[in-house]
């Protein structure tokens, strides 16, 4: 087994970073199984894993802080559009057929949201989750468009700190697309105003973002 601690070099000590990583090399799905069920749930770190390697991630600030705002952010869209959800949060999303796990920083169910409503998702029956949103701003280790297109997941938004990437599964591959198939509204630059409100006041942010996407679908 080889450990590589994911610590970036060269930093100006005036930057926080966002996220800690530890990866480990050469890890059998079963030693996988064994380290999530030793860590339990009440904790903070996340694993993904791909194939042998293992990466556990500790959230810091500015991670959870963008994870929440992008979180509301959706639940507010959904909400103003009428559409329905299930919030999945960190579950663990695991599939054994394709040595792949991973706890991402949400999914959700929107579109199939009726084939999972009340009750526990089970992948080896139920469809992947419709929407999972990461944000990694230190490096990553794993191939998330790999992994996640491997499950299956119609729709992939990556936040690096600054932008917003959204892609879209189309035959069995991620393809970039500038607006999300899920909501009809181009909503990258609204995003990044919904995120910089928040930094100062997010009951007012999201007052805001209520009043324009009721405008918008009125």
């Amino acid at each position: 087994m080889v450990i590589t601690v994911a610590k970036p070099t060269n930093i100006p000590t005036e930057i926080t970073l966002a996220e800690q990583r530890v990866v480990f090399h050469n890890i059998s799905w079963q030693a996988y199984e064994q380290i999530l069920a030793a860590l339990g749930e009440s904790r903070s770190s996340r694993l993904t894993y791909d194939r042998g390697t293992l990466e556990i991630t500790m959230p810091l600030e500015e991670h959870e802080s963008a994870v929440r705002l992008i979180e509301l952010f959706i639940r507010i869209w959904v909400e103003e559009s009428g559409l329905k959800i299930k919030t999945m949060g960190s579950t663990t999303l695991n599939r054994p057929d394709l040595q792949k796990g991973a706890e991402p920083d949400d999914c959700y169910y929107i579109q199939n949201q009726p084939l999972v409503a009340g009750k526990i998702v089970d992948l080896n029956t139920d469809p992947p989750p419709d929407l999972i949103a990461e944000v990694d701003i230190t490096h990553t280790n794993i191939n998330k468009l790999n992994l996640y297109a491997s499950m299956g997941v119609p729709e992939f938004w990556r936040y690096n700190g600054k932008i917003l990437r959204i892609y879209q599964l189309q035959d069995s591959d991620y393809i970039e697309v500038e607006n999300s198939p899920t909501f009809t509204w181009s909503i990258k630059e609204r995003l990044y105003q919904f995120l910089e409100e928040g930094k100062f006041d997010e009951i007012e942010a999201e007052k805001a973002l209520r009043g324009w996407v009721q405008q918008v679908q009125s």
